[in-house]
């Protein structure tokens, strides 16, 4: 038979959940999708948006070095017009034309590199930022 002392019993045990843990599993589920999309469907509109929520949202995210190479990348990738989500300037509001500009997504990508090259010179990303960022400085 079913007890309720029995279930309030069991709930008091549980030991709260803090926001910080949750903080944490929701980058973590971010940086999980944002790697599905950055592999294989090449989505790096996507990818970047979620980075940028994560970056918002938990600066101190233990894994911020492979945030920063996702944010990266996917800047250096839309600048030079790949992926297969294209961004249509003439159909975006004039506050994202110049956030999705190929100047400014460049800059971004310098951003996020440099900071993860920094901030992060032990990552294994570090290198792979490096050669990117020498590639966009000699353009």
């Amino acid at each position: 038979m079913f007890s309720f002392s029995a279930f309030a019993q069991d709930k008091a045990d549980e030991q709260p959940v803090s926001l910080d843990q949750l903080l944490n599993e929701d980058s973590q589920h971010n940086l999980n999708v944002a790697w599905q999309y950055f592999k294989l469907k090449k989505a790096y509109n996507a990818v970047l948006v979620r980075m940028e929520e994560t970056m918002a949202a938990n600066p101190t995210f233990a894994k911020a070095d492979e945030v920063l190479y996702l944010a990266g990348m996917s800047s250096f990738y839309l600048a030079n017009d790949k992926g297969k989500q294209k961004i249509d300037l003439s159909k975006i509001s004039e506050e994202n034309k110049e956030k999705y500009s190929d100047e400014n997504l460049r800059e971004s990508a310098i951003a996020y590199l440099g900071t993860l090259v920094e901030q992060h010179p032990e990552s294994k990303y570090a290198d792979k930022a490096k050669k990117t960022l020498k590639q966009i400085k000699a353009k």
